[in-house]
């Protein structure tokens, strides 16, 4: 019986070191486009757009681009104009990234910054802080002075 390769095991274990690589070298040349172009697409000509990451497949010919609006605004209605500049970026990038083929890019709104947001504001809620409280300090702990030597 022939021993499996760690191949196999590759989504288990997460991204691979190229992967992780070319994603944050896609992130870069993204980053770059965005602050030095002006886009002639209505709906991306004031935006400003930051690249927070991007994750690439294991063959690396797709990127799922995680971005944002600076400011706080919903990215939401951007991504069709994203999806429609797209071809436009690859070739922008494609420079940059010297592989053989320049991955297919898909836009998708990055929420972190928000589920943040809503866990810390989850976290001060006054019943989710006692709570919180209450498992931090032991019952009876509360008032014992700590014993001398």
């Amino acid at each position: 019986m022939k021993p499996k390769s760690s191949h196999h095991n590759q989504h288990a274990a997460g991204p691979s070191q190229r992967q992780l690589r070319v994603g944050e070298e896609i992130r870069h040349a993204l980053a770059e486009v965005f602050l030095r172009t002006e886009f002639h697409d209505a709906a991306l000509a004031k935006a400003h757009l930051t690249v927070s990451e991007v994750r690439m497949s294991p063959d690396l010919k797709h990127a799922t681009v995680f971005a944002t609006v600076l400011g706080g605004k919903d990215i939401t209605p951007l991504l069709p104009a994203l999806k429609r500049v797209s071809p436009f970026l690859r070739a922008q990038i494609a420079p940059r990234l010297g592989l053989r083929v320049t991955p297919d890019l898909k836009f998708l709104a990055d929420e972190a910054l928000e589920e943040a947001t809503r866990i810390n504001k989850l976290l001060h809620q006054p019943e989710v802080a006692r709570d919180l409280e209450a498992r931090v300090t032991p019952p009876g702990a509360a008032g014992r002075q700590p014993e001398e030597d």
